[in-house]
């Protein structure tokens, strides 16, 4: 019988995934912050200032299915430690960078930290999901380490606004350096976290299973996690939900940060509150996925974003509200709150796709992770546009990946292919 989350000797484990949660956000944002920076250092169009993103997340798309097959070989304390220390060379090379004046040492830098936390997100979101026990209590789990999550989604670009100032003429990679060097510290300290826990290996190999495949002689097995509609069709969905999470703030970081009478260091502000949103909703949702389903909070928050985005892209540019000095624009505001909605789409899409199947799930994980590249992938499209239409009308891209997820909770996520079996 599964332990759930409650198991008093799973809680140092439930603690590592949640600060490793932290770690794929807070790094994942500082790539997507960094856009600012590069359009002023190094000149870059809006649409190649999301080359830094677009790096990381491509990174999930090469090591997506390997890293699943690590998971399964070496287990989670293996990956997870890998994860770190190629994590903190990521970071490192970033950091390097602007010492360097180098773009594509930056964009390097990038790329190797996606290959950091592809590892990580292998790691957590099927740990949680497995000590929740599945179902809504391993939504809910994956909630909880979503609020986490946006914490240090939240910190990062507050973070780098901050240190840029109020001109993004004065915007460097070397005054975000401390924003990589706490990064940095935040990878060491979680390597010697996850050494000293006790970790379960709920998908790990067996002996048997592993001695089966060195002589060759492993079972070839008829179906995999390709072979289910619902998760076929709920990888899509995840590819489309990440470049929603990532394209509505970067985006409009680049955007507003540019605007004289905003600057970077209002709009790093307000898109961490963005991310702040987006702990707000996890929280709400990690206390209400009990009880109301995935596939309901799910159409629920795709509907209301898509009424947002409708907000931002037809309220005009001009229109503004008082925040203590400054003036924010309403359309900043209104996709600020898109993060109420996007806080819980990660942990329903994941608990919707995985449900029912079993052994499949690392397998599952892997392919997931390779998805996520759509990070990277949507927002740099959605910046092509920004460049040919203008930042804000580029959005109805975000909506219509908005309906496909809609389409998903309604219709794709039922299991047609429960007559495979999973044991």
């Amino acid at each position: 019988m599964t332990k759930t989350a409650s198991s008093k000797s799973y809680t140092p484990a439930i603690a590592v995934c949640f600060a490793l949660f932290f770690m794929i956000a807070f790094v994942t944002n500082l790539a997507g912050s960094m856009g600012v920076i590069v359009t002023n250092q190094f000149g870059a169009s809006k649409a190649l200032s999301q080359l830094g993103s677009l790096a990381n997340f491509i990174a999930y798309a090469c090591m997506g299915i390997p890293a699943g097959i690590i998971l399964r070989r070496k287990g989670y304390k293996f990956t997870a430690l890998l994860a770190v220390i190629i994590g903190l060379v990521g970071v490192g090379i970033q950091f390097l960078s602007g010492y360097v004046e180098s773009f594509g040492v930056y964009v390097a830098g990038a790329f190797v930290a996606g290959f950091s936390m592809c590892l990580l997100n292998i790691v957590v979101n099927p740990m949680l999901n497995t000590l929740g026990g599945g179902g809504n209590k391993g939504n809910q789990l994956i909630q909880w380490g979503g609020s986490c999550n946006s914490i240090g989604g939240t910190l990062a670009p507050i973070f780098v606004g901050w240190l840029v100032g109020g001109s993004i003429a004065d915007a460097s990679v070397a005054k975000a350096a401390p924003v990589m060097i706490i990064a940095m510290a935040i990878f060491a300290l979680a390597f010697v976290i996850i050494m000293l826990t006790n970790i379960p290996e709920p998908h790990m190999e067996t002996p048997e299973e592993k001695a089966a495949r060195l002589a060759g002689n492993a079972v070839k097995d008829a179906h995999s996690p390709l072979s289910f509609r619902h998760f076929v069709l709920g990888a899509i969905a995840i590819f489309f939900y990440v470049g929603i999470e990532v394209g509505i703030p970067n985006t409009a970081n680049v955007y507003y940060s540019g605007l004289d009478w905003v600057g970077p260091a209002l709009t790093g502000t307000l898109i961490g509150g963005y991310w702040f949103c987006m702990l707000i909703g996890r929280l709400v949702g990690a206390s209400i996925a009990g009880k109301i389903s995935s596939k309901s909070m799910l159409l629920f928050t795709s509907a209301l974003a898509i009424a947002f985005l409708l907000c931002a892209i037809f309220i005009p540019e001009s229109a503004a509200v008082k925040f203590g000095e400054s003036q924010v624009p309403v359309s900043l505001v209104f996709l600020m709150l898109c993060g109420l909605c996007t806080s819980i789409m990660w942990g329903s899409i994941f608990n919707l796709s995985t449900e029912g199947l079993g052994k499949y799930t690392a397998a599952a994980s892997g392919i997931f992770m390779t998805l996520v590249c759509g990070g990277g992938i949507i927002p740099f499209v959605q910046n092509l546009l920004a460049d040919k239409v203008g930042s804000i009308q580029s959005y109805w891209l975000i909506i219509i990946c908005l309906a496909y997820l809609i389409f998903y909770a309604v219709a794709g996520s039922k299991n047609v292919n429960k007559d495979i079996p999973t044991e």
